[in-house]
């Protein structure tokens, strides 16, 4: 019984990398510049792009557009040479027979 309490407490402490110092992996990227000042600089690049492009949107939709003008009405457009197959009226349009 107390073998099996040491095995799981050495297993406990295994799986949480309990007292062994794992070494510390070197990427190329980290080599120069410390990791959290570069995540915060980054957070805040962030935190600016978002209120700069809200500001835009806002801007952009609150200044309106402009109407075009109703194009005119040529008689070449709705041409109609032959009857429908349901009929001379529209398909989902009120019948007036």
């Amino acid at each position: 019984m107390a073998s099996a309490l040491i095995r799981s407490g050495a297993l406990r402490t295994a799986l949480r990398g309990g007292s062994r110092a794992s070494p510390k992996r070197g990427f190329s990227s980290s080599a120069h510049h410390d990791d959290a000042q570069e995540a915060a600089k980054w957070e805040k690049i962030t935190y600016v792009g978002i209120a700069t492009c809200t500001l835009l949107a806002i801007y952009n939709l609150s200044k309106g557009h402009h109407h075009f003008d109703e194009p005119p009405a040529y008689p070449y457009l709705h041409i109609r040479n032959k009857e429908f197959p349901w009929g001379p009226d529209g398909l989902f349009e009120i019948k007036h027979h």
